[in-house]
C-alpha cells in the first residue's frame, strides 16, 4: 500500500510547518532517507526524509505551505498505484486539478495576451493576484484556482488574458502562460511580483532570483535604496518602494511576538552594573593558557553563568505562565537568543544551575553554531524556563526585550559604559570624599509578566543580579 508522508510535529508545541521547498517531483524515485522536501517552524529548517523506498505519485502541498502537523504532504508507492485512495476522498478532493485543456485553447490564450502586459508593475499584481475578483487588464477577473496556481508560481496575473466566461481567467489561461514564459526557479517564484524577464540566467533560460533583484535594482538605482531580497520594485514616481510579503518563519516569529504581547502584561526595569571585576576576569580568562579552557570564555558567558546562579533564589522568575497556571522550576533551563539569517531563535542550555562556567560557554557556543548552520534540534529549541538576549555588541544601552512566552522573565544585557560614582576617600583626603570617578557599568534590562511578578520581586531579583555581575570573581566561587 502507498505510503503518506504528514507533516511532522517538531516539538509539542508546534502546531503546523512550512514547506518551503520541494526537494523532488512527481514521478521521482526515492529512498527511505531520501530528502523529499525542507520545512520550518517558527526556530529552525529540518530536512524531512520519504520514509519509504518507492515513487513519488503526489505532491499534496505546495512550498510555501503552511501545513498543520500530522497533515498529508505527498504519497509515495508503486507506480501506478492509487495514491487518492491512501490519503482518502478528502486528500483526493482538496488536491484534485482541472483537466488539460487542449492545445488550441491554451495557444489561442497566449495569442491573446496584450504585448507589454508582462512587465505589468507589482501593485498591479497585486490587485490581480491577491485579490479574488480583481478585474485585470482584459477586463475579466480571475478564479481562485487561477489565482493560487499564479501565486504559487510567481506570475503576474495582470500579464494574463482569460479565455473563460467574460474574460475571466481561468487556471488554464496560466498553464498556458507558464509553458509560454521562460520559467522561474523556486527562490524567483518567491521573490516574484512584478515584472519577469523574458528569459533568465538559470539552465534553459529559467529566470532566478538574482535577475530579478537585478532588474529591481535597475528600477531604484536612481533613489540609491537598498533592494530588500524577495521584494518587489514599484515606482510610483516618487522614488522606488520596495514591497515584500511577510511570510515563512518572518511571519511565525511575528505572530509569536504579537501573541507574546497581547497575552501578558510586560513592564521592563532597567538597571546597571559594576564591571570593573567583569572586564578584569575576562581580560584574565583571554590571556589564560588554551588548555585551562577559559580562553573562548565571553561576557556573555559570565553574565549566563551570574544570572543561573542568581535565579534559584527567586523562584518566581523562573517560571512558566500556563493558563492560571503558574509553574515554578528548581533547575535553571537557560534559553539564550541568537540572531541567525532566517531569524531569532532560542535554543536552551538545559540545567544551567548545575554547570560549570566552562561549560555554560561551550554548551552556548555549540547551541549558537547549530542555530547558524540550521542543524539545531526541535528539542534544543524548547523547555526554556528563562531567557536571555545581548545587545550590548551592538552598542545599546538599553531596550525592553520581549517575553519567550510562557516564561514569565527575559533579561536584556547591554552595552558596557562609564558612569560617574562617587570616588572613595583615602588616608589623609580633606575633600571629604566628594571626588567623581568614571567606571565601567553594563546595562540590565528586565522584562516581567506583571499578572504574576510584581515590581518589588522582580526589582530585587535584578538587585541581586547586578550585585553578582559586579562581583563575578566571588560568584564564581560558588
Amino acid at each position: 500500500m502507498a505510503h503518506v508522508l504528514i507533516m511532522p510535529r517538531q516539538g509539542n508545541t508546534v502546531e503546523s510547518c512550512v514547506l518551503t521547498d520541494w526537494k523532488v517531483k512527481e514521478g521521482d524515485s526515492v529512498d527511505a532517507d531520501s530528502v523529499v522536501c525542507m520545512i520550518e517552524t517558527d526556530k529552525a529548517t529540518f530536512e524531512l526524509p520519504a520514509g519509504e523506498a518507492g515513487t513519488v505519485l503526489k505532491l499534496i502541498r505546495a512550498e510555501g505551505d503552511d501545513v498543520p502537523v500530522l497533515e498529508p504532504i505527498a504519497v509515495i508507492g508503486k507506480p501506478g498505484e492509487d495514491w487518492a485512495a491512501a490519503v482518502g476522498g478528502a486528500g483526493a478532493a482538496a488536491t484534485a486539478e482541472t483537466a488539460p485543456t487542449a492545445a488550441s485553447a491554451a495557444a489561442s490564450t497566449v495569442a491573446a495576451t496584450a504585448p507589454g502586459t508582462v512587465a505589468a508593475s507589482a501593485s498591479a499584481t497585486a490587485a490581480a493576484v491577491q485579490g479574488g475578483g480583481a478585474v485585470t487588464a482584459g477586463g475579466g477577473a480571475i478564479s481562485p484556482r487561477a489565482r493560487n496556481l499564479a501565486v504559487k508560481e510567481g506570475l503576474s496575473a495582470g500579464a494574463l488574458a482569460g479565455s473563460g466566461p467574460g474574460g475571466r481567467i481561468i487556471e488554464r489561461d496560466v498553464q498556458a502562460a507558464l509553458q509560454a514564459g521562460p520559467g522561474l526557479t523556486a527562490a524567483a517564484k518567491a521573490a516574484s511580483g512584478g515584472a519577469i524577464p523574458a528569459s533568465g540566467s538559470g539552465l534553459g533560460g529559467r529566470v532566478t532570483a538574482n535577475d530579478l533583484a537585478s532588474g529591481g535594482a535597475a528600477a531604484a538605482a536612481g533613489s540609491g535604496a537598498a533592494v530588500i531580497p524577495g521584494a518587489a520594485i514599484v515606482n510610483m514616481g516618487e522614488g522606488a518602494i520596495m514591497e515584500a510579503p511577510i511570510k515563512g518563519i518572518r511571519k511565525l516569529i511575528s505572530d509569536r511576538m504579537h501573541q507574546s504581547l497581547a497575552e501578558s502584561a510586560q513592564l521592563t526595569l532597567n538597571a546597571s552594573a559594576l564591571a570593573v571585576r567583569l572586564q578584569e576576569l575576562r581580560a584574565r580568562m583571554k590571556a589564560s593558557p588554551e588548555e585551562l579552557g577559559f580562553a573562548k570564555v565571553t561576557v556573555n558567558d559570565l553574565i549566563l553563568y551570574a544570572v543561573s546562579r542568581t535565579l534559584p533564589r527567586f523562584p518566581v522568575m523562573n517560571a512558566l505562565k500556563i493558563g492560571d497556571t503558574l509553574k515554578t522550576y528548581e533547575r535553571v533551563h537557560l534559553g539564550v537568543a541568537v540572531d541567525t539569517p532566517r531569524g531569532l531563535m532560542v535554543p536552551v542550555i538545559r540545567n544551567a544551575n548545575l554547570l560549570s562556567l566552562r561549560q555554560i560557554s561551550a554548551e552556548a557556543k555549540r547551541l549558537a553554531a547549530a542555530c547558524q548552520k540550521g542543524g539545531v534540534s526541535p528539542d534544543e529549541l524548547s523547555g526554556s524556563t528563562f531567557t536571555v538576549t545581548n545587545l550590548g555588541s551592538m552598542g545599546i544601552s538599553s531596550f525592553t526585550p520581549v517575553l519567550n512566552a510562557p516564561e514569565v522573565g527575559i533579561l536584556g544585557v547591554c552595552n558596557i559604559e562609564l558612569k560617574p560614582v562617587a570616588a572613595s576617600p583615602t588616608a589623609g583626603d580633606d575633600d571629604d570624599g566628594c571626588g567623581v570617578q568614571f567606571l565601567p557599568h553594563i546595562g540590565l534590562s528586565l522584562t516581567i509578566n506583571h499578572q504574576v511578578v510584581d515590581g518589588a520581586p522582580a526589582a530585587r531579583f535584578l538587585k541581586a543580579l547586578g550585585e553578582a555581575v559586579a562581583d563575578i570573581d566571588l560568584t564564581l566561587a560558588m
